[in-house]
């Protein structure tokens, strides 16, 4: 009789023996090749194919559970167009995958080199013996990503975290249940048949596993909320382990007196109405006093031809002709056809009300005057900055990074669209010859050189 074990079924797992599980895979995937995980990706991206049926079918049946709740269940018009997963969505989420894979390998990148002592252990030049340091890119471990509505965040994530040698636990809102764990259930598939750890890709569903998930700080080395503002704050204040990401995004257009006004139409018009429910959509516009008067009707009629609600003040809206609401809270992000409008003085009122009102997200001016442009890329803080284009470009395969697991307003580690330096961090390397901390105490101390490899002798 075989003494072999049947394995525990997923489903009935805790969140620790999942973290686990995540953190042993994670520990095989860092030390494979680029050329192990890149084709592990193409492995993914073909099963993704494979399965659009499935995969649409699922989405499906997210979508109409949606459109069926009322009341506190009701998802806004925003969300549900993010929960939405089409044919043109999956093959742009198969593109993403093997967009990840074709990227500089973030892995054994030597960051900084320094020779630490040109002599070997006896004290004999000897470069090639001496002792040096190394300062090398390594994964960071694993990731708990927690989402909501958006199917994209499951293959974008996992693409990024395998990509990085990282091992990913995600948990879905229960609004995209179904798709999440049919998208995980097919990239689990490839990775087995690939040959390589299942719980590299691992998903948790409920809302008690939040919890769960923010007090393994022994095993989870990075959370990452992508949602609501309620959401990303309720993660950073309930947890140990470090958080990437934002909480708001209240992006700003600021359009100068010397701006090329039918540019400043074209780019608000993208920025507010290409994906509304984008975080990196603009929220309010900032119009310079001098220009108001031609500038402000062009751009009211541009936007109600496009369907957007307009929110002003005054002071602006005394030049639109309408009966637009007032704005009650310029800290406001809509994520819909909805757009705050005001005047402002000068370059320094704009930029005032963008730290007073925004939220470090992505900022953008609209002038032909270099000076202007100059002076609100160098003094506006905030994670991107735009001169005469769209906020929306704050993304990370707009940026070149393949794909995003989010946005950092953050200073620390990372910032702005995070691609695969930001699942990255270091670790230091000495190598000697026999070396030993003790020769360089003392009255005959030897001397460390301390040079970096342009400096250094051979």
């Amino acid at each position: 009789m075989s003494t072999a074990t049947i394995p525990t079924p997923k489903s009935v797992l805790s969140t620790h023996e999942i973290a686990l599980a995540a953190k042993h895979a994670s520990r095989l995937i860092a030390p494979l090749d680029e050329a192990a995980r890149n084709a592990a990706l193409e492995a993914m991206a073909k099963a993704l194919e494979g399965a659009s049926t499935a995969l649409l079918a699922a989405n499906s049946q997210d979508v109409h559970a949606a459109e069926s709740a009322a009341g506190e269940d009701k998802l806004p018009p925003a969300t549900l167009a993010r929960l939405k997963l089409t044919p043109a969505k999956l093959r742009e989420m198969v593109e993403q995958v093997r967009s990840v894979a074709a990227l500089p390998d973030p892995l054994g990148r030597t960051l900084d080199a320094i020779e630490l002592d040109d002599k070997d252990a006896a004290g004999v030049r000897n470069a090639a013996h001496g002792l040096h340091l190394q300062k090398i890119s390594v994964p960071l471990g694993v990731l708990a990503v927690i989402f909501e509505a958006r199917p994209d965040a499951v293959t974008q994530i996992a693409a990024l975290a395998l990509k990085s040698g990282n091992a990913v636990i995600l948990k879905p809102g229960s609004e995209v249940e179904r798709t999440a764990a049919a998208l995980v259930d097919v990239l689990r598939e490839a990775l087995a048949a690939h040959g390589l750890p299942q719980d590299a890709v691992s998903l948790v569903k409920g809302r008690k596993r939040v919890q769960e998930l923010l007090g393994a700080h022994d095993l989870i080395d990075m959370v990452i909320p992508r949602g609501s503002k309620a959401l990303v704050e309720y993660v950073q204040a309930n947890t140990r382990i470090p958080v990437l990401g934002h909480a708001e995004g209240v992006c700003h257009i600021y359009v100068d007196r010397a701006a090329d006004q039918e540019l400043a139409l074209r780019v608000i018009d993208d920025a507010k109405t290409d994906y509304p429910a984008s975080c990196n959509a603009v929220e309010t516009v900032l119009v310079h006093r001098d220009i108001a008067p031609r500038f402000l009707p062009k751009l009211a009629d541009r936007l109600r031809s496009r369907g957007v609600r307009i929110y002003t003040t005054d002071a602006a809206g005394a030049f639109f002709h309408g009966n637009d609401p007032r704005v009650t809270d310029w800290h406001t992000e809509y994520g819909d056809l909805a757009l705050s409008i005001g005047v402002v003085d000068s370059l320094d009122a704009a930029i005032e009300h963008i730290h007073a009102h925004g939220s470090l997200h992505t900022e953008s001016v609209i002038t032909q005057d270099a000076a202007i442009a100059d002076r609100f890329l160098r003094e506006v803080d905030a994670a991107s900055l735009m001169h005469n284009a769209s906020t929306r470009f704050a993304d990370g395969f707009r940026y070149g990074f393949g794909a995003e697991v989010g946005i950092s307003t953050s200073k620390f580690h990372a910032r702005g669209p995070v691609g695969l330096e930001g699942l990255t961090t270091y670790k230091y390397l000495v190598r000697g010859n026999g070396h030993i901390a003790g020769d360089y105490r003392g009255a005959n101390a030897r001397a460390f050189t301390h040079r970096r490899p342009a400096q250094a002798r051979g």
